[in-house]
């Protein structure tokens, strides 16, 4: 089994790639134990590279469409053009609707997204 940590993410990208590569493997087959290393590889990466705990809202919503290769344009589908760019600035804050949205179209769990966090005025 060749599997090396991960460091960097570059790494990280390629090991989630295969994972879902991975991911219908036959429990006790090789590529399932393969799968098991490697997501608690990936597991570790992302508890140390985006520790959750510590992320607001805002953060959060970052660190996803960082992980998960999400751009602005992606955000104003869920959210909406002009609500995305301030809520990225923290020109405002997230409504309930918004935290939905995201709750559902990125599997972004609710209560990361229901904290009070700062805005600029």
């Amino acid at each position: 089994m060749d599997i090396f940590p991960i460091r960097t993410d570059n790494d990280h990208r390629a090991a989630v790639q295969e994972i879902e590569r991975l991911w219908d493997a036959e429990a006790g087959s090789e590529a399932f134990n393969r799968l098991d290393v490697l997501a608690t590889l990936v597991d570790a990466y992302e508890a140390k590279r985006w520790p959750v705990a510590d992320l607001d809202p805002v953060d959060t919503i970052k660190a996803d469409m960082e992980l998960n290769g999400r751009s602005l344009g992606d955000l104003t589908k869920v959210i909406g053009k002009s609500r995305a760019t301030e809520i990225l600035k923290r020109r405002r804050p997230l409504t309930l609707g918004m935290i939905r949205k995201l709750h559902n179209a990125w599997h972004i769990p609710a209560d990361r997204l229901v904290a009070e966090y700062e805005t600029t005025s």
